[in-house]
């Protein structure tokens, strides 16, 4: 299974990875403004949030009401069917534990994340949880797998376990960590779990490679 960018992709990356028998899961932020967008335009001001620690050019969304919003995510995920990605990687989806500018609740960032999902179901797209960890025991079996970043730095993969009770993948990755701080854990709980740089520009480290 391939994570590439729904937007910046092109069609003859994901045609190539198809034709070598690869799944392709498009990446996009479902929680958060990117000014850098081709679709920036389309979102209302009065929904931008404050800036995404860390990450200058992006700012969080007022999921609590992302009706306001919902046509922008809408043709986001009709772009991935466009590209034939086999499914969708929302980011950004744990507004709630963040300030975000906004007073969202539990409850608001659970809808949105079952609004996410059944449109991505209802264009034949699977669907991934990411780093949304606390709400995973109301939302396992909305989404078809779950993506997160650095759950064995922080001590939280534990919290990832109901999708593999329920046969669903794991899929991780560690910045900060060497390989053999995790690897065999990530094993052991049946997650697949990479080793990147956090710019995912440089290469990458598979557990099952590493410990062969």
């Amino acid at each position: 299974m391939y994570d590439i960018d729904l937007f910046t992709t092109p069609q003859a990356t994901i045609d190539l990875l198809h034709a070598q028998g690869r799944k392709v899961i498009c990446y996009f932020s479902a929680g958060s403004y990117e000014n850098f967008r081709d679709d920036a335009a389309m979102f209302p001001k009065k929904i931008l949030g404050k800036k995404m620690q860390g990450w200058n050019d992006e700012k969080w969304l007022d999921v609590g009401h992302f009706s306001v919003f919902a046509p922008v995510m809408q043709k986001r995920l009709d772009l991935a069917v466009t590209k034939k990605c086999d499914g969708v990687d929302p980011d950004n989806m744990d507004g709630y534990q963040n300030k975000t500018g906004f007073k969202l609740t539990y409850n608001d960032q659970l809808q949105y994340a079952k609004w996410i999902a059944k449109e991505a179901h209802a264009r034949g797209l699977a669907v991934g949880l990411k780093n949304n960890i606390d709400q995973i025991a109301d939302l396992v079996m909305d989404f078809d797998f779950a993506v997160n970043e650095q759950c064995f730095q922080y001590k939280e993969c534990d919290k990832l376990l109901p999708f593999i009770k329920q046969n669903k993948p794991v899929f991780g990755v560690e910045y900060q960590l060497k390989p053999q701080k995790f690897c065999s854990k990530a094993l052991a709980a049946q997650f697949s779990t990479l080793k990147m740089e956090l710019a995912l520009k440089g290469k990458r480290i598979g557990c099952e490679i590493y410990v062969m």
